[in-house]
């Protein structure tokens, strides 16, 4: 009797770990989309951190991302960014820079045993106003079309006069057709990825996919006259991106405007940190919406360095690669802010279990 208890314990602990087995094996593979403009690019020029990573003082920040002197690419993360897509690894931002998704990849490719895709769809100078706008928020006011439209013909006329030109006024079909045209690239870019991942990504071949969360960092552009507008467009495109991936309680993560760094924000600025913070508070929101504040995760030594930057130019090659709107162009603050959304992305999946 108790070979025969042992011989059916046995069979159940073979069955259980197959099924288990089984069960992980079908397991989809997580979609992360990182979106925005410039700064959702990557602006950490790639020679920074390859100093930064065999530099004594900084070494450390980088060393799990790094084996044997080189940078690792990762066989379980991919990544596809416009026309670029393989191993996630340095590179992949601006042209030989690095963003976010370094570390944002790092943090939720070592938390899941299935592999994990990011899709980034970032363009510089996008505003939430206007080109990343959402269908829901509908087209500005009659009034602010007509007032774009006069603008952009009192230009037109003027270039005609000064060139001898006779280039045609723009109509507002023309003022009206560049609205949202970000968001539909961007849906367009998650198309593409889904239609063709598994000849992008030959280890993917045979599985599934599956959107899991959404990171937004943007917010510069629409400081200039769109900035008490921010609100009502997040809103809007927080549930258009939901609807549009049928992804009802899709965890969205929100990095917060922090080019302010060590100092308050004050002005359009402020109010576009106060709109992105404010989803957290949505009612529909609350519990799958996490902002990431960017400001308190600075680079002091690229900030102190920073306003004399060009009198200390070599100096400068070994700290930071950027302007102040660009986060100095640092790899350290970068990193910092994909880490963040990482963990913040983490929390919200472990929420909505």
């Amino acid at each position: 009797m108790k070979k025969q208890t042992l011989l059916l314990a046995l069979v159940v602990s073979i069955t259980v770990s197959l099924v288990t087995v089984a069960a992980d094996a079908e397991k989809p593979v997580k979609v992360f989309i990182l979106a925005g403009q410039s700064n959702m690019e990557g602006k950490a020029k790639n020679s920074l951190l390859d100093y930064q990573a065999g530099a004594p003082a900084t070494k450390e920040l980088f060393a799990h991302l790094r084996k044997d002197g080189e940078w690792i690419v990762r066989d379980d993360v991919f990544i596809k960014y416009l026309d670029r897509s393989g191993g996630l690894t340095i590179g992949y931002g601006s042209p030989n820079r690095t963003g976010m998704e370094l570390e944002f990849g790092t943090v939720v490719g070592d938390h899941f045993d299935e592999p994990v895709v990011l899709i980034k769809a970032a363009w510089g100078g996008h505003s939430l106003f206007k080109l990343f706008r959402s269908p829901s928020a509908g087209l500005p006011s009659d009034e602010k079309l007509q007032e774009e439209l006069e603008q952009r013909q009192k230009r037109v006329k003027a270039n005609n006069e000064k060139n001898n030109r006779n280039d045609p006024l723009p109509t507002m079909d023309d003022i009206k057709e560049p609205y949202g045209s970000s968001y539909r690239n961007m849906m367009a870019e998650i198309k593409e990825t889904f239609d063709n991942y598994e000849t992008m990504f030959p280890a993917l071949k045979g599985k599934k996919l599956e959107v899991a969360g959404f990171v937004w960092f943007q917010g510069w552009n629409d400081m200039y006259g769109a900035e008490t507008e921010y609100a009502s467009n997040m809103q809007h495109f927080i549930k258009d991106v939901r609807k549009d991936l049928d992804a009802p309680k899709l965890p969205f993560v929100i990095d917060l405007m922090g080019q302010n760094g060590s100092k308050p924000a004050k002005g359009a600025m402020l109010t576009i940190q106060e709109a992105q913070t404010a989803m957290q508070s949505v009612p529909e929101f609350k519990g799958n919406v996490k902002a990431v504040r960017t400001d308190v995760l600075i680079d002091k030594a690229a900030e102190e360095l920073y306003p004399k930057w060009r009198d200390n130019f070599e100096k400068w090659e070994q700290t930071g690669s950027d302007f102040g709107y660009h986060y100095m162009g640092s790899a350290i603050w970068f990193n910092r802010i994909g880490k963040a959304s990482g963990k913040a992305m983490l929390e919200l999946m472990s929420a909505n279990q």
